[in-house]
């Protein structure tokens, strides 16, 4: 009897594995455009695949992790399967690329255990501009966990291009401040080409095959997991998610994600389009992100900053300096500036309060830069010390917030561990108590943390301006390198790359010209703008010119795809208000002729555009009308600003 009952429960198992574990399972997107796959290997595997109309996107590619009390990559059973799910999501953003979003998916779960019996699911999400993944641990636990490596991958067609910027191995370069996602993007790539550091390459990720294009990120990355990449090498264009290296942590603390149960993963976001202005108009970066934690849109406005280290550097931080970029400020409608670092050495907290008192007086607001601190840099400028510890930092806050200031930059952080992630997010949910704004400088990706932490303004993760002002080889680089950056970087999150300067830069011949300088202002995104220009050089510019900066709008309602191709050109249109302003850049060497075919203008619109002169010297400006489509010539390294009413 005892034989028969054995029996039965061995044929009861057998079938559940045969009926769920050996299917294939699809979840189409609302417009049924985009598919995944998903099934069990025969050695229980969790594998997935991606198709657009049938056209095969990604190969067969892993799931799973390797938790420290149990395997989750392989010998897994399949126990049950969800109905499709309908999610849709609505929600407002402070800035960014569109205010209003809305989200629409279909969603599937996979429910599994492993050998020893305990749960994973898998959770999929497909929209009609990507595809999510998550892990989720149902189970009980207050003993902390730790996920060891994630078995995830992204299997691309070996005739795919890549554009990937390399990470640097933690704690090398300048004061051991690395990584800071502030390498040059190698563009058009093999897929499976190695990158040059341990630490692989940086997200966002992007990708061609045939017509489609591919971007990969994460998004919802808690205090309870770390950043990730991908992985340094990527056989034959199978891509694996790395986590950071063991020196990416606050003191003892862990790099790897540790937990305890229940516990979610962050989402692996994969955009997809037919075309790269798809990935342009996509918001699936903060569709994902955990939704807003708090409201600050009674004290927090997005704005434009003047900055006087990017030009003038440590010695302009002095209180006759500061003043004069307050004015300057002003003078431009701005509502911020920036005072950088060595600002309690040079200038001290009694002065600054003056400093601020007097901004106020002129309608502008003083940001302060901190030095992040803590044994992951041996930088020295300073305030250091005053945000790694958490009762200093409240105190520093509070006693910031009493002298009026507005908003912090935090610099030289020490990668992407969980214990980093937790410090990041400790930083920005204390300055929300104080009514602080917070920009992160030396740092990792936002990864949709703008959404959630809606203080945080903007973070650098970017070669930026101020790589230009350092030697003549970046400086060589910068119009490819801009060009790159809104199909990447600046794709879902606010950059704080500190755009625009008409003046030039002191022993450097920047390659860009005044064009192709004004046309940042439209191109990139950051909840606050900071410009990397000096009252002197803004005043030797055109009226036109300073009454086009004086106006820029101090956040974007909505973004259009015209034109462009990652590294060479690109041609974006942001609307505020009853207006659109249309920004261009051309990288290359030779002329291109931009078309700019505008269906949602109406036709009797008239538009003022300001490109460079004829020997690119000054910008010139002119009216246009769309009775019939425009054709413009932009020269090599040049742009155009267009403000259509």
């Amino acid at each position: 009897m005892k034989m028969f009952r054995l029996l039965i429960i061995v044929i009861v198992i057998c079938f559940a594995k045969d009926s769920f574990g050996n299917k294939i399972y699809d979840l189409k997107s609302p417009n049924e455009k985009l598919s995944i796959n998903f099934w069990l290997t025969e050695n229980g595997e969790p594998v997935y695949s991606i198709s657009s109309l049938g056209e095969s996107i990604f190969k067969q590619s892993k799931l799973g992790v390797v938790r420290s009390d149990g395997n989750f990559s392989t010998d897994l059973i399949l126990d049950s399967v969800s109905n499709v799910v309908d999610v849709k999501d609505e929600y407002k953003l402070l800035h960014g690329k569109r205010l209003e979003c809305n989200y629409s998916a279909n969603k599937k779960i996979f429910y599994l255990r492993n050998s020893d019996s305990k749960k994973i699911e898998i959770i999929f999400q497909v929209s009609n501009d990507g595809v999510a993944f998550r892990y989720y641990f149902p189970e009980n636990s207050d003993a902390k966990l730790k996920i060891y490596n994630e078995a995830t991958s992204f299997n691309f067609d070996t005739s795919t291009k890549a554009f990937l910027q390399p990470c640097p191995d933690a704690r090398t370069g300048w004061s051991f401040s690395q990584p800071s996602y502030e390498e040059y993007y190698q563009m058009e790539i093999p897929v499976g080409t190695v990158s040059p550091y341990q630490a692989g390459w940086v997200l966002p990720a992007l990708f061609n095959y045939k017509n489609y294009w591919v971007s990969i990120t994460e998004t919802a990355v808690d205090t309870n997991y770390c950043g990730t990449r991908l992985s340094q090498f990527s056989p034959d264009g199978e891509y694996s998610v790395q986590f950071p290296q063991p020196q990416e942590v606050r003191g003892n603390e862990s790099a790897l994600p540790e937990s305890t149960l229940p516990w979610f993963t962050p989402w692996r976001v994969i955009a997809i389009s037919e075309n790269i202005g798809g990935l342009v108009a996509s918001t699936i970066g903060t569709d994902l992100a955990i939704p807003q934690k708090y409201d600050v849109s009674s004290w927090l406005k997005p704005g434009i900053a003047s900055w006087s280290w990017v030009i003038l550097k440590d010695d302009s931080t002095t209180f006759d300096t500061q003043k004069r970029f307050i004015d300057f400020a002003s003078q431009m409608n701005w509502e911020y500036c920036l005072i950088d670092a060595l600002w309690d050495t040079q200038i001290g907290y009694e002065k600054i309060k003056e400093l601020a008192d007097y901004a106020k007086t002129k309608n502008v607001k003083i940001l302060l830069w901190y030095n992040s601190a803590g044994d992951w840099n041996t930088t020295p400028l300073t305030p250091r010390d005053k945000m790694s510890s958490k009762e200093i930092r409240r105190n520093e806050l509070q006693k910031i917030h009493e002298m009026g200031i507005a908003g912090i930059k935090v610099d030289f952080f020490g990668g992407d561990g969980q214990s980093m992630m937790k410090y990041y997010i400790d930083i920005l949910k204390d300055a929300a108590d104080y009514k602080i704004a917070v920009n992160f400088h030396g740092c990792t990706l936002p990864r949709g943390w703008y959404r959630t932490y809606p203080n945080l303004v903007s973070m650098e993760s970017i070669r930026g301006e101020e790589y230009v002002t350092f030697d003549q080889s970046n400086a060589d680089q910068q119009p490819s390198h801009c060009a790159m950056i809104p199909f990447t970087r600046n794709l879902f999150d606010p950059m704080d790359f500190t755009p625009v300067n008409f003046s030039g830069i002191p022993n450097i011949n920047r390659k860009t010209t005044k064009g192709f300088e004004i046309a940042l202002s439209v191109l990139f995104t950051s909840g606050i703008q900071h410009i990397a220009e000096t009252p002197k050089g803004m005043n030797a510019q055109k009226d036109f010119v300073q009454e086009f900066m004086k106006t820029l709008p101090e956040r974007w309602e909505d973004v259009k795809f015209i034109d462009g191709y990652p590294g060479k050109y690109v041609v974006l249109a942001r609307k505020s208000g009853n207006e659109w302003y249309i920004g261009c850049i051309n990288s290359e060497s030779e002329d291109r002729i931009i078309t700019l075919n505008l269906p949602f203008i109406n036709k009797n619109s008239k538009g003022k555009i300001i490109t460079d002169s004829v020997d690119s010297e000054n910008l010139i400006q002119e009216e246009i009308s769309f009775l019939k489509t425009n054709k413009i010539v932009v020269k090599p390294h040049s742009g155009f600003v267009l403000k259509i009413n």
